[in-house]
């Protein structure tokens, strides 16, 4: 079927009309509708957010061109949000015909953001609600398709060409304060450059931010520096979490931003330089990490969040291909697996980050290893977690030690612990030490009883008790705080000889790793090692060494010991420091004391540890030594025994 040309171009006049008639009365009436528009913005600013907006003036600015001056966002009862002075901008009219809006160029004069806190109240907390509608935990999560829509909006509000000047940024924490000064900033033909001036309470500094940013096809590669001396700092985190945190130079970049079906993928690496951290809970020194990069491949759908086995994270010469997954379609699942591909033991060694395994410089080795860790928690059946850690080794062998050399258990050594960073009293560990004891001479009572409350598989494990750490991990996620350690007693002699009690992230690295080196390679015997914890450990106030705390509390030597006095000793290791609580004001052992000690000797009843004989004749602990003057017995009350007396005469009287 054919249409006349005379038709065709009718048809195309008057759409042609139509569209100069829209567009005419759009120029003719842009006024009113972008008054129109602000009054919207107002009125959703009021009702859905309970604050005050306003604009001084709105006008265009040529076709598509807007001008805005005095923009002030206040929440009612609470500090000023956002008062910028002036915005001059255009938008995509094309884009706004089909719903989008997509920002073109921006220009912003002198103004400021500021997130403050005042007690409880935060000037933002009415633009943190949730829609009642995305909280219904039976709806489908769509992740990557909620994902890119947010994306795509925010990016489509960047502008192609951007200038900020003087446009502060501030946080004020009830009192911790930091700003960040926006002097000038420029994006033009795609090329990022901006100089922020950075002020907290402990520095001034000035930063620079530059490289590529296209905002439209989603792609960036952005560098910051340090336009003065010295490294960049971290404002804020130091006042707020007491994390004091600087760096050389981050380097951000995204290669690809992609919705593919229901799954968005993100692409792309960003890379630091000497990185400098330091917490009480890290390290008690500088944690530092020369050379860091991630080459990461996030992936999203529908109701799953992912970092892919394809991405990379390298530390110095540590190469990891991390997998973490957040899965929601049937249970909450949380899934981590790490792979450590087979490397040189000593690029390891001197790739770990100066300060958090300080006990390892100096260490050398020879051979390769490979590692592999599985773990996965479904919070709907928390006792079905998967915790599975694999070394292989392939002719692995330590040449040299570092701080921690771990032959000194062999022979003669001075211990001295360190208790809330006081150093204690030094104790010989060897024969030249009257009170030092060997294993054989301690009675077999106490060995059993003590590897039964603190490591009852130590002569079967290598160092680690997988099912311990399970049980350890699941506690911890319950309680979400770390409430239970799994702790063997390889453990616990590697803490007290070579590291510290400090609760730290570097000690129990450190321990982890000192302890696979002590087990696997043989260092030290077993035998030897449980003779130099029972010749360490602290028993009770200032006494170390069963040596010292047998005659402490007995007036024995440690192979005179019987049944129920062993039983006492190996329960009070956990809190030797308070084990006059246990004792009532006649000096006998309380309740709980008494349960705690039958229900040990009930169990080593159980695994043929003890047989009846054993506790024949067996009488009540006693406590005869000098722990007995801190135990607070009631005196006699000498008037109680005064009519008692009395009464006994009048009886012979009648």
């Amino acid at each position: 079927m054919k249409f006349p040309k005379q038709k065709i171009y009718k048809a195309l006049l008057i759409l042609v009309i139509v569209l100069v008639v829209l567009f005419l009365g759009f120029y003719f009436f842009r006024d009113a509708l972008l008054k129109q528009a602000i009054a919207k913005v107002k009125t959703k600013m009021n009702t859905e957010y309970n604050s005050t907006f306003s604009v001084k003036s709105a006008s265009f600015d040529g076709f598509s061109g807007i001008k805005l001056t005095d923009i002030i966002l206040v929440p009612k009862n609470a500090d000023t949000l956002c008062h910028i002075q002036k915005i001059e901008t255009s938008i995509s009219l094309s884009n706004l015909l089909i719903g989008d809006v997509q920002v073109g160029t921006l220009k912003v004069n002198n103004g400021y953001i500021q997130l403050v806190k005042k007690g409880n109240v935060r000037n933002f907390d009415a633009f943190l609600k949730k829609d009642k509608a995305d909280s219904d935990k039976n709806e489908k999560r769509k992740y990557g398709t909620f994902a890119y829509r947010i994306i795509s909006k925010l990016l489509n509000l960047v502008p192609t060409d951007m200038k900020l000047e003087n446009l502060n940024f501030r946080i004020d924490d009830n009192g911790k304060k930091t700003s960040v000064a926006v002097n000038k900033l420029v994006l033009d033909n795609k090329q990022l450059e901006t100089n922020l001036h950075v002020q907290s309470k402990d520095f001034d500094q000035r930063w620079n931010i530059k490289g590529f940013a296209d905002p439209r096809n989603k792609k960036a590669d952005i560098r910051f520096f340090n336009l003065d001396t010295g490294a960049i700092r971290v404002p804020y985190l130091d006042e707020r979490y007491n994390l004091k945190a600087s760096f050389d130079s981050i380097r951000l970049n995204v290669q690809n931003i992609e919705k593919d079906g229901s799954e968005l993928h993100i692409d792309g690496y960003t890379s630091i330089t000497n990185l400098k951290i330091n917490h009480p809970k890290i390290a008690s020194k500088d944690v530092i990490i020369k050379n860091a990069r991630f080459d990461y491949r996030f992936l999203l759908g529908d109701s799953f969040i992912s970092i892919d086995s394809t991405s990379t994270m390298q530390l110095n010469k540590i190469k990891v291909k991390p997998y973490i997954s957040y899965s929601t379609e049937k249970d909450t699942i949380y899934t981590l697996k790490v792979d450590i591909p087979k490397m040189k033991a000593q690029d390891f060694i001197v790739s770990l980050p100066d300060g958090l395994f300080t006990h390892f410089q100096g260490m050398e080795a020879t051979g390769n290893f490979d590692y592999k860790l599985d773990f996965k928690f479904n919070k709907n059946k928390p006792n079905t977690l998967v915790f599975d850690s694999k070394l292989n080794k392939e002719d692995l062998r330590i040449t040299k030690y570092g701080e921690a050399d771990l032959n000194k258990l062999n022979g003669e050594f001075v211990y001295r612990a360190i208790i809330q960073n006081v150093l204690q009293r030094p104790v010989l560990v060897g024969n030249a030490n009257p009170n030092y004891t060997p294993l054989d001479q301690i009675s077999p009572y106490l060995r059993k009883s003590v590897l039964t409350t603190e490591d009852p598989s130590f002569f079967q494990h290598r160092g680690f008790i997988n099912e311990a750490f399970k049980q350890s991990i699941l506690k911890n996620i319950k309680t979400k705080k770390f409430s239970r350690g799994a702790s063997t007693i390889s453990m616990q002699l590697i803490k007290n000889v070579f590291l510290t009690r400090e609760k730290t992230l570097s000690r129990k690295l450190e321990e982890i790793l000192l302890v696979y080196i002590l087990e696997n390679n043989r260092v030290v015997s077993k035998e030897r090692m449980l003779e130099v914890y029972f010749n360490i450990i602290e028993w009770g106030p200032n006494v170390y060494g069963i040596g010292e705390a047998s005659h402490f509390y007995f007036q024995k030597s440690p192979s005179a010991l019987n049944v129920d006095e062993c039983l006492y000793l190996a329960t009070i290791i956990p809190k030797p420091r308070k084990f006059m609580y246990q004792f009532n004001d006649q000096g006998n052992l309380r309740d709980f004391a008494v349960q705690n000690q039958k229900f040990l000797k009930n169990l080593m009843f159980r695994r043929g540890l003890l047989v009846p004989e054993d506790t024949i004749g067996q009488l009540p602990v006693y406590i005869s030594g000098n722990a007995r003057s801190l135990i607070r017995i009631k005196a006699p009350d000498s008037t109680a025994v005064k009519n008692d007396s009395l009464s006994i005469d009048g009886e012979f009287d009648l």
